[in-house]
């Protein structure tokens, strides 16, 4: 029988693990939308993003944010991270699951642990943006309640049909 745990990052070892989570993010969505280079270069430009995961612990503190680490049977297998956008809002970003362990659920107790953190902390809402092309992850969502939501920060022209924005009342 499999053993799924999430775990709030505290070790450097664990963050390391949640960069390279990042990384397997980042490699699915270009091949996601390998005919829409603008978006990766936007989102995603490889400098860029490797910045960013060198600050997810200071973007992801306390008190208004967190990082979780999945483990199945010991070894780490997804990621996700919670921040403030708003007074009672959060968002959750970079929820991924390595490709071989999925099926297992460790998006959705990824998902659980950030929303019993949110509320815990304060938060009324948990808002989150997605690329239509990630059915999956889009499934999933909305199996756990997220609705359509206005979006919370201003798209860049011409994205407007690959980006979807989820929201849920905590």
């Amino acid at each position: 029988m499999s053993h799924l745990t999430v775990d709030i990052v505290r070790s450097p070892e664990d963050l390391d693990a949640v960069r390279d989570l990042c990384r397997a993010y980042r490699l699915l969505l270009a091949e996601r939308i390998p005919d829409r280079p603008e978006i990766l270069a936007n989102y995603y430009a490889e400098e860029d993003y490797e910045a960013l995961l060198a600050v997810l612990p200071e973007k992801h503190a306390r008190p208004d944010g967190e990082i979780f680490l999945a483990r199945l049977n010991g070894q780490i297998v997804g990621c996700g991270m919670t921040h403030r956008v708003g007074p009672e809002t959060c968002e959750i970003k970079r929820v991924f699951t390595a490709p071989d362990a999925r099926g297992h659920g460790a998006a959705q107790a990824i998902f659980m642990a950030a929303m019993d953190q949110a509320r815990a902390d304060g938060y009324s809402v948990m808002v989150l943006d997605t690329m239509v092309r990630l059915v999956e992850a889009i499934a999933l969502y909305e199996k756990l309640g997220f609705t359509a939501w206005e979006p919370f920060y201003d798209l860049p022209e011409g994205f407007e049909d690959l980006i979807r924005f989820y929201g849920i009342r905590l």
